[in-house]
């Protein structure tokens, strides 16, 4: 292969660029939608954050499943691109599970009069982000590469049992002060949510952002640089063993 088609085959293709700059795009416009357009809730402007710590959760939650999926894959067909995905899915669903977590907490400061207590949704909600950073460790704690992928797999799919309590705490634990926002709870026939149009239509542009966009992007950028992370180690094998 020549060096520009080496080259032209290396270089992200046009389509993960539009992909990028729409993410960006909606993130911005939801952004401001949240601060100026959405009306205002009766809990003040601290609940504009809920526009992000609400669909952050589900972008999590999107990231984990994909590590599901992924690993399942791996386990099957022992193809390593499999592994790399799940591997993938896992960082970027951290990264927004504590975005979540992180806005949860000063959502919570001004309203419950503390940062953090030990509610079952907060708890199962930490619960789950130690779990997927086990993942990490658990990786670098062992030498052999097949077992470390075969075990990382198991994992993955076991640890999306955390992510799925952290969602349907609140509608079987009736002493959760958590609210359900949308559907019933243990507590409530229905959702908290009461929204204004603009608050809705707030909501799913954050949601189309943050929980689709977002994760997408972040997992395709990290799986491209993940993949030429492991090409630079094969070339420093090479070089040594030369």
């Amino acid at each position: 292969m020549k060096r520009s088609e080496r080259m032209k085959a290396q270089s992200p293709p046009l389509r993960e660029h539009g992909l990028t700059w729409l993410a960006i795009v909606v993130l911005g416009v939801g952004f401001a939608m949240a601060l100026f357009y959405a009306e205002t809730d009766q809990q003040g402007h601290v609940q504009r954050l809920f526009y992000i710590h609400m669909p952050s959760f589900f972008g999590a939650l999107l990231a984990f499943s994909i590590t599901v999926y992924a690993s399942l894959r791996y386990l099957r067909s022992r193809d390593v691109k499999w592994d790399r995905l799940a591997v993938v899915g896992v960082e970027v669903g951290l990264l927004l599970a504590l975005i979540n977590l992180v806005t949860g907490a000063i959502w919570a400061r001004p309203i419950w009069a503390t940062w953090w207590n030990w509610d079952p949704r907060l708890t199962w909600d930490a619960i789950m982000i130690l779990t997927y950073a086990a993942y990490g460790v658990l990786r670098g704690a062992i030498e052999n590469v097949e077992t470390r992928r075969r075990f990382a797999a198991v994992y993955g799919i076991l640890a999306i049992f955390t992510a799925i309590m952290t969602l349907i705490i609140i509608r079987i634990r009736p002493d959760t002060m958590h609210p359900a926002v949308i559907g019933p709870s243990a507590q409530e026939a229905r959702g908290s949510f009461d929204a204004s149009p603009t608050m809705q239509i707030t909501l799913l542009v954050n949601l189309l952002g943050w929980a689709l966009l977002l994760p997408i992007v972040l997992m395709r950028w990290r799986y491209r640089l993940q993949q030429m992370s492991e090409r630079l180690e094969q070339l420093r094998q090479q070089w040594f063993e030369a």
